[in-house]
């Protein structure tokens, strides 16, 4: 076997773990924090009183204004300065769910703004609350839309923690680091590491297309009932 594959068979559980055990639960609990967080800032932008939601607009210009790399520095080295000390993955967390806060919101604030209003209207006739239209009829028909660039986002996410190397936290691009050290190999170790990266959004692309083809028939489904 030529010495390049076998380092690459070597080195293939060490990356494959550091994948499984510390980046895609990263990009798990990274998105749901975020999308919830996401949630809740559309909601406030688009219905609450303007101080509240001029707090909301400016999470979302600060956050996707300024680059993510730098949001972990401040969180992981910048905030021990003023005594605040954070662990590498749960500073690596905070950082990723506010980015992806600020995000989601808009993609899911252009999802409910894109219901007609007479979806409201109607909800209201049948004697809906605003909480109970929102829930009932208006969230299950922005999922619709939003599914396809949410799914989008969660992809970009399982390789923007790539990033979490650069604040010590043992992922696939920091285990890939690690044994370039020793071997004195990076292109090799570099390219094993993208594939695995790429193999993991294969997967969640194809998850994604499943997820927009039973979206798109419950959509037509709802349709036709109309």
């Amino acid at each position: 076997m030529p010495p390049f594959l076998q380092l690459m068979l070597d080195s293939l559980w060490p990356l494959l773990r550091a994948g499984i055990v510390f980046t895609i639960p990263l990009a798990i609990l990274s998105f749901a924090i975020g999308i919830t967080l996401g949630f809740l800032t559309a909601v406030v932008r688009l219905f609450a009183p303007g101080p509240i939601a001029a707090v909301a607009r400016f999470y979302v210009w600060f956050i996707r204004g300024t680059p993510l790399l730098v949001q972990l520095f401040v969180i992981f080295y910048g905030l021990p300065s003023v005594g605040i000390l954070i662990d590498a993955f749960p500073a690596a967390l905070i950082g990723f769910s506010l980015s992806v806060g600020a995000y989601t919101s808009e993609i899911i604030r252009a999802a409910l703004s894109s219901i007609p209003k007479g979806q409201w209207e109607a909800a209201y006739a049948i004697g809906m609350t605003r909480g109970q239209a929102m829930r009932r009829t208006i969230v299950p028909q922005a999922v619709r839309v939003a599914v396809p660039p949410l799914s989008n986002s969660f992809i970009s996410l399982v390789k923007d923690t790539s990033l979490a190397a650069a604040i010590t936290v043992p992922e696939l691009f920091q285990q890939a680091q690690r044994i370039v050290a020793v071997t004195y190999e990076p292109l090799i170790l570099y390219i094993e590491a993208a594939l695995l990266y790429l193999v993991f959004s294969s997967v969640l692309s194809a998850v994604q297309a499943r997820l927009e083809r039973r979206f798109a028939s419950y959509g037509g489904f709802l349709e036709n009932r109309a």
